[in-house]
């Protein structure tokens, strides 16, 4: 017996921005991250001027140490791939600035993206403060992305599709 099927496989690009957050919203990043689902194949979209983004552990994010990242990016246009599951940490470079809240955590989900979808954020406040999303980790607050900050990226879908499809007749034919 022969099943046939069709993996469709849609990456998100999320626009993250990256400046230094006001002083009263020093979580907004993290807030921003946990209202999203992030999957193998989703990237982020640093843009920011005199700055740079740094990939770094948990207890370099936790004590904001820009000196050993895993990763440094700083051509202020940059587009990390989320190529497993688990957490991301990811805090700004630039003096003081992570200090002040210019960090953020994303976390990977281990399920394939079918469905990936972007929440837009709450603009009269409700909800904003919750610290638990109620899934067993903490909520952590990001730097402000753009409302609309979720990009479908088609082409590697249908990319995808095609070539399972080309592998499901090449497997008929044998």
């Amino acid at each position: 017996m022969v099943s046939r099927f069709a993996v469709l496989v849609r990456s998100y690009q999320f626009q993250v921005g990256w400046t230094k957050p006001p002083a009263n919203q020093t979580h907004s990043y993290n807030d921003w991250s946990t209202k999203n689902s992030f999957h193998i194949g989703d990237s982020l979209h640093f843009r920011y001027q005199r700055d740079s983004v740094l990939v770094v552990n948990s207890k370099g994010y936790e004590s904001c140490n820009v000196s050993n990242p895993i990763s440094k990016f700083d051509d202020g246009d940059t587009v990390f791939e989320l190529d497993r599951y688990g957490l991301f940490y990811f805090i700004s470079g630039e003096s003081g600035h992570c200090e002040a809240g210019q960090k953020m955590v994303v976390r990977v989900m281990l399920t394939p993206s079918g469905s990936a979808v972007s929440v837009p954020s709450n603009e009269n406040g409700s909800k904003d403060n919750e610290s638990d999303g109620g899934d067993g980790w903490d909520a952590f607050s990001w730097g402000p992305p753009p409302r609309n900050s979720t990009v479908n990226l088609p082409l590697s879908s249908y990319l995808l599709t095609a070539l399972g499809v080309v592998v499901a007749i090449l497997y008929l034919l044998m």
